[in-house]
């Protein structure tokens, strides 16, 4: 059974950073692409970056673009996403997914921020970022 588990969320003033981890087991599944996703209360989920295992390719709402950093680390089986500069506006819980229900192509993968092509979701970490 494949498990995604975040950690790393915290309550950080404007401006502040904090690093997310996304722990997969087993550790030999290996996603072909795996996401970080944001729900904010009263609001969509909605996809921040992704990361593309075969070639390191990666992707960003524009909304994060320069700020944040997704990453990857095959020997931990663990998906990062750094954050900086936060603003009060990124406050929601984080989200990994992982498990992509259908074929794509990484450069025009137009449904990488679409939840409901992900089998697999860990359960989120808390980000509150404050004015």
């Amino acid at each position: 059974k494949v498990q995604l588990v975040e950690s790393g969320g915290d309550s950080v003033q404007a401006g502040g950073s904090l690093r997310l981890s996304c722990a997969v087991s087993p550790h030999s599944y290996n996603s072909a692409c795996m996401t970080w996703f944001r729900q904010a209360p009263g609001e969509e989920r909605e996809g921040v970056a992704a990361f593309y295992s075969l070639d390191g390719y990666t992707a960003y709402a524009e909304s994060v673009k320069g700020r944040f950093t997704i990453s990857r680390d095959d020997a931990k089986n663990t998906l990062y996403l750094q954050m900086n500069s936060l603003k009060p506006e990124d406050t929601a819980v984080y989200y990994c997914a992982a498990g992509r229900k259908s074929p794509f192509s990484a450069r025009t993968d137009d449904m990488r921020f679409s939840p409901s092509v992900y089998e697999y979701w860990g359960r989120g970490t808390q980000v509150t970022v404050s004015s």
